[in-house]
């Protein structure tokens, strides 16, 4: 099985092209550049009350970069909803060897010390192109998505690209664009980052490069010491409450 290499990879990200294969064991990829596209605008995000509570509770740990292979190890693995799935293990170590890279990362929810649900994704410029999901306890993938989004807008971040449209995202807040109206996005997301302002949040638009970790930098309400940690459900809420 060849390898995929990763610098063509982020080109093809770059020019709003993503691969897939057609099973775990395939042996090859292909390319996909849908006619319309799933984005999450980050300042549509969907907070319920439901999960604005759960998010406060603290019931799930959230973290950052800890558990990459990890996550995308379980967003490879079959469901009874879906047999198979489209991450072969060239999509899988071309996205590890970005992880090791920087450009690649996770975003883990814990349960009890277990990992519950997460998400993974590449970032480049302004944009994070979301690559999947998985939950393994109620609103645990949601909550992930929900620290996401946060840390995007902290960060200058201004397009997240799902990719499809699924219920579940659309319940979220994630729409479809066409491929034009994608293309100018990423153009745009690329090109400058925070350019227009709307979705990096009062906290994030003063950042002339995008950064993932800037989130990490923010006062959080809930710290009582200097010492860092993961973000308190706290400051997510209170971060996606300024244009939710």
């Amino acid at each position: 099985m060849l390898s995929l290499d990763v610098n063509l990879l982020l080109r093809a990200y770059a020019a709003g092209v993503f691969p897939m294969s057609d099973s775990r064991d395939a042996g090859e990829v292909f390319w996909v550049e849908p006619h319309r596209r799933g984005i999450l605008p980050l300042d549509g995000f969907h907070l319920s009350r439901s999960l604005a509570k759960t998010i406060r509770s603290g019931r799930f740990v959230v973290t950052v970069d800890t558990a990459f292979a990890e996550v995308i190890a379980a967003c490879a693995e079959a469901r009874p909803d879906r047999p198979k799935t489209w991450i072969n293990r060239q999509i899988e170590d071309a996205c590890l060897t970005l992880h090791r890279r920087g450009h690649a990362h996770s975003v883990e929810a814990w349960l009890d010390g277990r990992l519950a649900g997460g998400l993974y994704g590449i970032a480049l410029g302004g944009a994070f192109f979301g690559e999947s999901m998985f939950s393994r306890a109620r609103d645990a993938s949601k909550v992930a998505l929900a620290h996401l989004v946060a840390r995007l807008r902290a960060g200058g971040f201004t397009l997240l690209d799902c990719q499809f449209i699924t219920d579940h995202l659309a319940s979220l807040g994630a729409i479809e664009v066409t491929r034009e109206t994608y293309v100018s996005l990423l153009d745009s997301a690329l090109g400058g980052g925070a350019g227009d302002g709307s979705a990096a949040g009062a906290a994030g638009a003063a950042a002339a490069v995008p950064d993932f970790f800037a989130l990490e930098a923010l006062p959080d309400p809930s710290r009582t010491t200097s010492v860092s940690g993961p973000a308190s459900g706290k400051l997510i809420v209170q971060l996606l409450d300024q244009t939710s």
